[in-house]
């Protein structure tokens, strides 16, 4: 036997996805002590002649012993009587419900999918491999066993969905710090990843707990041609630097020889110094030095 308990406040609103409820199951301790009590009553009656009660009793009894069942921690049974939802059972231990009662085992457990590598095009057009590690489990019994044919494969396909969706609308790298792009903003983009797939596991009763980006890479038909844009631009980003460095030694050099007064040069020795300084500091080999001897006052 087993008795409805008072639903959650979230099932009141007729709105509201969820409509699971409670449901607990004869102890089992009790339905054991019934048996052997009608093992006891049956024991008598053939005793005692009374063929006809213990017999009776001996098909309740062999009937009645199949509505035993176990609920382990992280588990749970849905329940049903003639396609009708009756309940769930999370509560660990055993339990009796009745023999006809339909009893579906439902894990509620955190369980990790690892997608497999999909190849989508980005924000840009750019085609891309990409793969996550999707952390979710089950929270509502009634929308797993009943607003969705199977819980697990919609898990596979939304989350498989969703991932492309936010491969989309995201490119891969962006010369703009102010972008959000899949290789520079990981986090950012996992938890975008975390809110598309809960809206769409939603109907299934199923959380996410987590997501990360487990692969992330150019497909093969372009990867060689970004890698040397890649190297481009790094090669461009440390010039700009050396540039600046460069100037800012050149102005400091000039300053201090004219505030220590070592020696007075005009603006055509001024921009020969300059130009040779340019030269020494950017160049990327070693410069071997010239000594000038024909000094004229």
């Amino acid at each position: 036997m087993y008795q409805n308990q008072q639903q959650h406040p979230k099932e009141e609103t007729s709105s509201s996805w969820s409509k699971e409820k409670d449901a607990v199951g004869l102890p089992g301790g009790i339905a054991i002590v019934i048996h052997l009590l009608m093992v006891a009553a049956i024991l008598y009656g053939f005793t005692s002649g009374m063929i006809f009660m213990a017999s009776l009793l001996s098909f309740v009894l062999l009937f009645t012993l199949g509505g035993y069942f176990t609920v382990a921690p992280g588990e749970s049974f849905v329940l049903m009587t003639f396609g009708k939802y009756v309940g769930t059972v999370k509560k660990n231990g055993i339990f009796w419900a009745l023999p006809w009662a339909s009893k579906q085992r439902i894990s509620l457990r955190t369980r990790t999918l690892n997608g497999q590598q999909l190849k989508v095009n980005d924000s840009i057009g750019n085609p891309i491999e990409i793969a996550c590690v999707i952390v979710w489990k089950v929270t509502d019994t009634y929308r797993a066993t009943f607003e969705v044919q199977n819980y697990e494969s919609f898990v596979g396909m939304q989350s498989e969905t969703a991932i492309r969706h936010i491969a989309a609308t995201h490119p891969y790298d962006s010369d703009d710090d102010r972008a959000i792009s899949l290789r520079r903003n990981a986090t950012d983009v996992c938890d975008d990843l975390v809110k598309e797939i809960q809206l769409r596991l939603a109907p299934a009763g199923v959380t996410v707990t987590d997501a990360s980006l487990s692969h992330l890479a150019y497909a093969p038909e372009i990867a060689g041609a970004m890698l040397r844009r890649q190297q481009a631009a790094a090669v461009i980003s440390a010039r700009q630097r050396i540039v600046e460095g460069a100037v800012g030694m050149v102005e400091m050099a000039l300053q201090r020889i004219q505030e220590r007064k070592i020696v007075e040069m005009s603006e055509s020795q001024k921009a020969a110094m300059v130009a040779n300084l340019m030269t020494v500091l950017c160049s990327e080999h070693s410069v071997q030095p010239v000594v000038n001897t024909n000094v004229q006052p």
